[in-house]
């Protein structure tokens, strides 16, 4: 899962029509273009492979308390959220609201599999995948923002 949510980033990083979107309407965050913040995470998720294969890596607090700025400042943008809201408001936003779903999957078995003992992961790297999530979440409400798009909820009816 881990690698499903690595490479699926490599998506709206290298897609024609996300990069035209980060140019078209400078989406950067904290002088991050998306397409860094997107390269950042795919590292990242490289160094958190590497330490359930059993290497000797691990995410520093640095990274978490990058990844956190980063939420904060897109947070502080967006209207708060009040409701659900339904995926797929643009292409960009649908693509990190998929890149979420694979980041949660993985995220949920790498605490399976620390919870069974089959792998020793430290604490900053389950921080990292549970903010991870949040991240994705508010990049695909943010890309939609920036694209003109209003957030739709569902209608329950």
């Amino acid at each position: 899962m881990l690698s499903s949510a690595r490479r699926w980033l490599g998506w709206p990083a290298c897609s024609s029509c996300c990069k035209a979107k980060v140019r078209e309407h400078d989406f950067s965050v904290l002088g991050h273009e998306a397409h860094e913040i997107i390269h950042t995470i795919q590292e990242n998720l490289f160094i958190i492979q590497a330490q359930v294969a059993g290497a000797d890596k691990k995410v520093l607090d640095e990274k978490v308390s990058d990844i956190e700025k980063i939420i904060d400042k897109i947070e502080a943008s967006l209207p708060p959220i009040k409701t659900f809201l339904i995926s797929g408001s643009t292409e960009i936003s649908a693509l990190f609201d998929f890149a979420r779903t694979l980041a949660r999957r993985a995220e949920r078995r790498v605490i399976a599999a620390s919870e069974e003992g089959a792998v020793v992961i430290d604490k900053e790297t389950l921080v990292y995948m549970n903010r991870l999530s949040s991240l994705l979440y508010a990049l695909a409400r943010f890309s939609a923002k920036e694209d003109g798009v209003k957030e739709s909820k569902p209608q329950y009816s």
